[in-house]
């Protein structure tokens, strides 16, 4: 009798550990490989921007950004943390996605001092970050960014961002802020 007690514990115990093996997992854990495919992701997408700028000129090159703040931003979620390099108050800060697409292409009344930073004529994105902070579904970053235009011309910006994976698994940047490095004199 015992070892049949056994061997129905067994049974038992068998088919339910192959009930939880087959479960599905959700893990809304960013990756170091994840996050690192956004940041190229922004920097394709600007010069994406700054392409269709100059083969269709502001309607393509606006239809774009607004599909880039879309699929990379995280307006979805809530007002996004943007501190874009060239701006001045009292619109320093873009919480907004309106705000955002105005920096990037200009052509908003409501942003008269923004004059499309992604019209540049941008070729070029290098990303070299100085440190990379992943908590769970938030991960942080800090660094330089390269921008090179079409006469080969280099900026350099400061660069922080924090991504959020969303519930569909997509990473979405929810802070990004950009300044000009500092320069004694």
């Amino acid at each position: 009798m015992k070892s049949r007690s056994i061997s129905l514990f067994a049974t038992i115990g068998v088919a339910c550990f192959a009930g939880i093996a087959s479960a599905k997992t959700y893990n809304a854990n960013i990756t170091e490989a994840e996050v690192l495919a956004a940041q190229k992701a922004w920097g394709a997408a600007l010069v994406k921007i700054s392409d269709d700028f100059a083969s269709g000129g502001l309607p393509k090159a606006k239809a774009t950004a607004n599909a880039v703040l879309d699929a990379a931003y995280g307006y979805n979620l809530g007002p996004v943390l943007f501190k874009p390099t060239l701006t001045v108050a009292p619109q320093t800060f873009r919480t907004t996605k309106a705000g955002a697409l105005a920096y990037f292409v200009g052509d908003d009344k409501n942003f008269p001092s923004d004059t499309g930073f992604a019209l540049k004529g941008w070729k070029k994105v290098d990303i070299e970050n100085a440190a990379i902070h992943i908590n769970g579904d938030v991960a942080k970053t800090m660094g330089k960014v390269m921008i090179t235009d079409k006469n080969g011309k280099v900026t350099t910006v400061d660069k922080t961002w924090a991504f959020k994976k969303d519930d569909m698994g997509a990473v979405r940047i929810v802070l990004h802020h950009s300044s000009l490095p500092f320069t004694a004199n």
